[in-house]
């Protein structure tokens, strides 16, 4: 995950800061359900299957699939909110 985080920060460089602290939080909690990820981050989406954060004030989206019994996240998505709004965030799959 962190690989695809950095790599996004590079093209991107004001969001590297908000998308650092995301992947602290994100890695330093547990993810066993919704009903965690919600309580850790507040404004997180459920679309279909997936998992849909705002980072740096909604400037930019980060897609996930989830496996709630192993705590695991699957990027399928990083790219800015105009970005965001051109894909379907319930088959996007990241390239």
């Amino acid at each position: 995950m962190k690989p695809a985080l950095q790599s996004f920060w590079s093209r991107n460089p004001d969001s590297e800061r908000a998308l650092q602290a995301w992947y602290q939080v994100a890695t330093h909690n547990q993810m066993g359900s919704f009903a965690e990820v919600k309580a850790v981050f507040g404004s997180v989406d459920q679309v279909g299957d997936r998992l849909v954060f705002n980072v740096r004030g909604h400037a930019y989206r980060l897609i996930f699939g989830v496996e709630y019994r192993r705590g695991i996240l699957f990027i399928k998505f990083i790219g800015t909110h105009t970005e965001y709004d051109r894909i379907d965030p319930k088959t996007v799959e990241l390239k």
